[in-house]
């Protein structure tokens, strides 16, 4: 027979495993507190009478045995609760309040002796009772014996076991109904999550988890999955947007590649035309397709790791003075002005080779779209924050701020770039590196409008300093 779900949660079971450490552990303790109160209530007992064997001693003592068997005839007429007996050195009874000694071998030396006591009560009926005593020798050759009744401090530690045990049967009920409600109400917050991952499962991206408020690890969680489903929303809706992207911008290259090849194949069959050329035009088309898949797979493997790879610790402006030498003459072909301010002494961990090609497409972009007689600058500098800034600053047209957010996104090209050369993937390769080294991009405008030109625009690569 199955169980019902909620006694198979992993909380009740955890419930179960405490109470029962709780139980060996109460167990544990009430036997001590059993062997600590009665051996508190023996050790009580026997001093008594031990303090009452002494008296007794003492009057035979100072007296003879007649004095003692006086003695021991109004003690047992009294109501003390103890128990004598009095024996000649042959173990014959002289007198006392028992017949005989409880102990059947006696060599003489004082011995203890627990034994029972059978009474009768006034309907008749036997009674027997629990008695402890001491038996001694005295000094004439007489025996000795002085007991007393244990009962009460019997009767007490069993009121104290069962006292504990009730409370100890009291705390495991009162945690099984405890481990009950746990289990239902954490149940009742699991199955919320698991309704949200089947959904999931089945293809809808667009549930999320209930987050209540109580900033519990269920919290965290319902928190955690609402942000792992958000980026893969994201993702998925990304992938979409690149697939269509791609065949989108694909469609006119490999279109374009294709009529070209077939122009040249029937100029050739109809002997004209120049095979030469049209290989050259088929290999830049070639090219521009291959840099678009290129550039695509750089993004989805940096995406795909999380983190950039291979990363090494190095001065971010020694990086930025060798993309310096090899973007400088570029910049002097198209008529810009180029300056570079680096700052020495600063260190970043990143991959290398990726953060050169991450600057190398802001040079590219800045060039691309700075006209004739404009400027561009590189930085490198530390932030007021601690973190360490690269930066390309150009005099060109700039990105309108409402656009700014969108142009990192990929194969996304504003309308006054249509007529420019490239697959829109070159600020989304760049956010993609900054994302993988644990830092950001920021756009904002550049240096402002001069003339018609302007108002420019600046783009910050922002990483964490090493260190």
């Amino acid at each position: 027979m199955r169980l019902p779900r909620i006694f198979r949660t992993t909380p009740f079971r955890l419930t179960l495993l405490f109470l029962a450490l709780f139980a060996a552990s109460a167990s544990a303790f009430l036997a001590y507190i059993y062997v600590a109160t009665a051996g508190e209530a023996t050790r009580r007992t026997d001093q008594l009478i031990t303090r009452e064997m002494r008296t007794l001693q003492s009057a035979y003592g100072r007296a003879g045995v007649d004095a003692l068997n006086q003695a021991l005839i109004e003690r047992a007429a009294s109501e003390r609760p103890y128990l004598y007996l009095l024996m000649r050195p042959d173990g014959t009874r002289i007198s006392g309040s028992i017949e005989e000694s409880p102990l059947d071998e006696f060599e003489g030396e004082p011995a203890w002796a627990s034994f029972r006591v059978t009474e009768f009560d006034v309907q008749g009926r036997e009674i027997s009772r629990p008695a402890r005593g001491l038996q001694e020798k005295l000094s004439g050759g007489e025996i000795l014996f002085v007991g007393a009744d244990v009962a009460e401090d019997e009767a007490y530690v069993v009121k104290i076991v069962r006292a504990l045990w009730g409370a100890g049967a009291l705390v495991i009920v009162l945690g099984l109904a405890g481990g009950v409600v746990v289990s239902r109400n954490v149940s009742r917050s699991m199955t919320s999550l698991t309704e949200v991952v089947d959904a999931v499962r089945n293809g809808d991206l667009t549930v999320r988890a209930q987050v209540r408020g109580t900033r519990d690890e269920l919290d965290e969680l319902a928190v955690g999955l609402n942000e792992m489903l958000d980026r893969l929303e994201r993702s998925m809706a990304g992938h979409k947007h690149t697939g269509d992207a791609i065949a989108h911008d694909l469609r006119s290259p490999l279109t374009r590649l294709r009529a070209r090849l077939e122009a040249a194949y029937l100029d050739l069959e109809a002997g004209r035309g120049d095979a030469e050329a049209a290989l050259a035009r088929a290999i830049d088309d070639t090219d521009g397709v291959l840099k678009t898949f290129g550039a695509v797979l750089a993004i989805a493997r940096l995406q795909a790791a999380g983190s950039a790879p291979d990363p090494v610790v190095f001065d971010p402006a020694d990086l930025a003075a060798d993309i310096c030498e090899l973007y400088e003459p570029l910049c002097e072909d198209h008529g810009l002005d180029f300056k570079a301010e680096l700052a020495k002494g600063l260190s970043i961990r990143a991959n290398r080779e990726f953060m050169a090609q991450a600057l190398a497409n802001l040079l590219d972009n800045a060039i691309k779209y700075t006209p004739y007689g404009g400027a561009i600058m590189l930085r490198v500098r530390r932030r007021s924050s601690g973190e360490v800034e690269f930066s390309v600053t150009d005099t060109g047209p700039g990105v309108p701020e409402e656009d700014r957010a969108r142009v990192i996104e990929r194969f996304v090209r504003l309308e006054n770039s249509r007529n420019q050369p490239g697959a829109g993937l070159g600020l989304s390769l760049v956010a993609a590196v900054a994302e993988a080294h644990g830092g950001r991009v920021e756009l904002s405008e550049g240096p402002g409008k001069v003339g018609e030109i302007g108002p420019g625009l600046r783009v910050a690569v922002i990483l964490p300093r090493a260190g």
